[in-house]
């Protein structure tokens, strides 16, 4: 399967999610803490209160790293299994300046971020 195909199926099924359970997701996979960093929260509880149906709502700058993380994860964990995604998210990297993804979609770093899981999908770079 083509890269564009990768992205692109991953984006439409996650585009279908609704965000608690975007959010219940990354959750299981990363886990709360690094969820709730990821979205630019200091409140490391604040994803277990996202993923209730009555709990609060993540404002709109966290509902776009989310997405984007969801997208990543999806894509990745799929591509290489849950444990590798993992440690693609917190490990430094070496296309984002050595900084983790998580570092980099808490910054906003989002085309920096899509460039490095591009390059562990297709197991290189060209830029």
């Amino acid at each position: 399967m083509s890269i564009d195909a990768v992205v692109g199926s991953a984006a439409v099924r996650t585009n279908e999610l609704g965000i608690r359970e975007i959010v219940r997701r990354l959750n299981a996979g990363l886990g709360p803490t690094l969820v709730a960093g990821l979205a630019g929260s200091k409140d490391r509880r604040i994803s277990h209160k996202w993923a209730k149906e009555d709990g609060p709502e993540p404002n709109d700058a966290a509902v776009r790293r989310l997405m984007a993380a969801i997208r990543l994860w999806t894509e990745l964990s799929e591509a290489h299994g849950e444990h590798v995604a993992r440690l693609w998210f917190i490990g430094s990297n070496p296309w984002l300046d050595e900084d983790s993804p998580v570092e980099a979609i808490m910054e906003d770093r989002y085309k920096e971020t899509r460039a490095a899981a591009n390059a562990m999908l297709t197991g290189g770079f060209s830029g």
